[in-house]
């Protein structure tokens, strides 16, 4: 008798490195980013530098186009038509329709092997989800109990990232332009988590060290729950992950993490140089 596979669906907004997509057994379906006239499969057709040099020539911000229900229908029945099962978990439904494409998907597959879950997150904290859910499949758990599991972390998700700049949130309409051009001038790095699926400003710092640490004191007041890994991410600093490892893993006794490079999706708003933070809450 054929032993059912769990099949583990996300999208490019996960931000996992190849490495870590083979490891995990994940299948990526990615976005499209759009420069102007030109599209980019996101992860696939144009790598995250090649994005972050782009977006910092480019007068408007790029635009980013969904997942179509047509292309989760063509993955999803390959597995389905196998005898497989599927959990698929995605980008927060307030910041891309893409989990509402996957959900059209299963509705017309029409199927209880499928599982489609909606992260409240994005980039790091959608890596977090992943991580666990390809624990519990390896564990030997069926997909509705990683299903319910992941369901249940999302409650007590937790992502926190201190951006580089302002540019791109007031390119995107996301603050006031007074507001950028003032913040900008004092060096202040904003703090931005995410609220109800949402993106929303916790606070400032003044420079990069000063928000490291922030995030280190929110962290810590919060007290997360090891047992889940935790997730560092970067939009194209390399160095800056780094350091915030270095300031954060002593204080919080961290043993291993992942370390995420965040893409276009996010790093449309993101913009160069941010760094973030991801866990689970107790």
């Amino acid at each position: 008798m054929k032993t059912i596979a769990i099949r583990l669906f996300t999208d490019s907004t996960c931000d996992l490195s190849r490495d870590d997509q083979t490891r995990l057994a994940i299948q990526v379906i990615p976005l499209t980013v759009h420069f102007s006239e030109k599209s980019y499969l996101d992860g696939l057709e144009i790598t995250n530098e090649q994005f972050y040099d782009k977006l910092d020539h480019s007068a408007v911000l790029p635009t980013t186009s969904q997942v179509p229900p047509q292309t989760f229908i063509d993955a999803f029945k390959t597995c389905l038509d196998a005898g497989d099962e599927i959990v698929g978990i995605f980008i927060s439904s307030e910041i891309s329709g893409t989990y509402h494409s996957a959900c059209m998907a299963k509705e017309t597959l029409a199927t209880d092997r499928l599982h489609i879950i909606d992260s409240r997150s994005a980039t790091m904290g959608l890596a977090l989800l992943l991580s666990e859910a390809a624990k519990h499949r390896d564990a030997g758990f069926s997909a509705a109990q990683i299903a319910e599991h992941v369901t249940m972390l999302i409650k007590k998700l937790r992502f926190l990232v201190a951006l580089n700049t302002l540019k791109y949130l007031r390119k995107g309409g996301r603050i006031p332009a007074a507001t950028a051009i003032v913040g900008e001038l004092l060096g202040m790095k904003p703090l931005v988590s995410t609220v109800d699926g949402l993106i929303h400003p916790t606070g400032n710092a003044r420079g990069m060290p000063a928000a490291i640490k922030a995030i280190l004191q929110k962290v810590s007041a919060d007290l997360p729950d090891l047992r889940y890994g935790v997730v560092f991410a970067h939009s194209c600093a390399p160095e800056l992950a780094e350091k915030a490892v270095a300031c954060m893993k002593d204080p919080l006794k961290l043993v291993d993490w992942l370390t995420c490079s965040v893409g276009s999706v996010i790093g449309t708003y993101a913009g160069r140089g941010a760094v973030g933070f991801a866990y689970i809450a107790q």
